[in-house]
């Protein structure tokens, strides 16, 4: 006598789970950011070289302009160690697309079907701002390196540990990608019903300082071009966020008056 297989649960067309399954879902998305992670770590091996070589480029225009300064590697294993942490720094620039999608993936099952449509659109337009912020960093390097060295009295040499140098700098071109990264995140919860557009609204005095506060820790030199170059566009993501999750709010709050009593995949198509 033949048994009747269980049928699988049919998924909530809201995206509603319970919270073993909730828990599941992250796991699940954490594996496949961290093989995404690790492949991008094997690629950033053998892109040590060149991203090196582009990282300790300043240190080299200041030495063919006359001024004492290297990079020192102190110990026998600092050379190896160094290599290791940046190639897992190159796996996260270049897994980006990955990680991030895994991010909204997880976001995404709380969000209605056509919600989940706009996501993927997120999802494009948040990996170039993420890679943009990077790219943006290594562009202020430079001056940073040469505001910094250039308290050295006349007669001191620059002897740099490298690991202190390097770490200094992924930090800060990291930085820089999660901050163009978090109005996407904004909008993301914003679409998730866990954040309003009036509650970002509200905080935009602690917004606006937060961003000059980063761009003046992360641009450290007396230029104050260099500080609005970056301050400027933070503001300019977040007030195009802030628009984004406000225009959602008024759309959630008309479809919810008029149509109450209908789930949204029902009432979308009018």
């Amino acid at each position: 006598m033949a048994t009747a297989t269980p049928s699988r649960r049919r998924k909530d067309p809201e995206g509603r789970m319970p919270l073993r399954e909730h828990l599941a879902e992250l796991r699940r998305r954490v594996v496949r950011a961290g093989l995404a992670l690790l492949l991008g770590a094997v690629a950033g091996w053998f892109l040590y070289d060149p991203v090196f070589d582009h990282l300790t480029a300043p240190i080299e225009e200041l030495r063919e302009r006359g001024q004492d300064i290297t990079i020192n590697f102190g110990a026998v294993a600092t050379a190896f160690d160094l290599r290791l942490k940046m190639s897992v720094w190159i796996g996260v620039l270049v897994s980006s697309p990955v990680w991030i999608y895994q991010l909204w993936a997880f976001i995404t099952p709380g969000l209605t079907r056509r919600e989940r449509r706009y996501a993927l659109g997120f999802v494009a337009t948040a990996v170039p701002l993420f890679l943009s912020g990077a790219y943006l960093a290594s562009l202020f390097i430079p001056n940073a390196v040469a505001f910094f060295t250039s308290f050295t009295p006349e007669d001191g040499s620059n002897i740099i540990a490298a690991q202190d140098y390097l770490g200094f700098l992924m930090r800060t071109i990291l930085a820089f990608g999660l901050a163009f990264l978090l109005p996407v995140v904004l909008v993301a919860l914003n679409l998730a019903g866990l954040l309003s557009g009036r509650g970002v609204l509200g905080a935009w005095r602690w917004v606006t300082v937060v961003c000059f506060t980063f761009a003046a820790i992360a641009t450290p030199t007396p230029d104050v071009t260099a500080m609005l170059v970056l301050a400027v566009p933070m503001l300019a993501l977040f007030a195009l966020a802030i628009g984004v999750c406000l225009l959602n709010d008024r759309r959630r709050a008309r479809r919810s008056g008029r149509w109450g009593a209908v789930d949204d995949d029902t009432a979308s198509p009018l």
